[in-house]
């Protein structure tokens, strides 16, 4: 029978091949500070890699609107190139399909853990409506 020693012991292996992926991002503990324009442009990524403060200078907005715009790009784009970097997973990914395959197993078992215990329990009910 599949017993319950099993089914922890199976929960156990998924949860540790679980734990060796890539963690959710995170790794960026304080807001990165990007500046383009030589300073004139500044971006500010929150450490939820949400934007929190774009400052430009007077100076960048006489620039012109494309010269801006470029300036800014670079500033945006530098700041998640530098999340990417402080995120990005130093462990190798879970092999998700063995994963599939150990939880199908785990469900298979405890199907037929549970026709067995519901077999059990029409056996006694007869048992005790018979015994009456």
């Amino acid at each position: 029978m599949f017993g319950e020693d099993q089914i922890a012991q199976q929960i156990a292996r998924a949860r540790e091949t679980l734990a060796q992926g890539p963690g959710s991002p995170g790794g960026q503990s304080e807001p990165i500070l990007t500046e383009a324009a030589e300073g004139r442009i500044k971006v500010t990524l929150g450490t939820d890699g949400r934007f929190e403060r774009i400052k430009m200078s007077l100076s960048a907005l006489k620039d012109g609107p494309e010269a801006l715009v470029e300036q800014l790009t670079l500033a945006v784009n530098n700041a998640l190139d530098q999340r990417t970097e402080l995120t990005a997973a130093n462990v190798p990914a879970p092999d998700m399909e063995a994963m599939n395959e150990q939880v199908a197993r785990m469900q298979d078992a405890s199907l037929q853990q549970f026709k067995d215990m519901d077999a059990a329990v029409r056996d006694l009910m007869a048992k005790l409506h018979g015994g009456k």
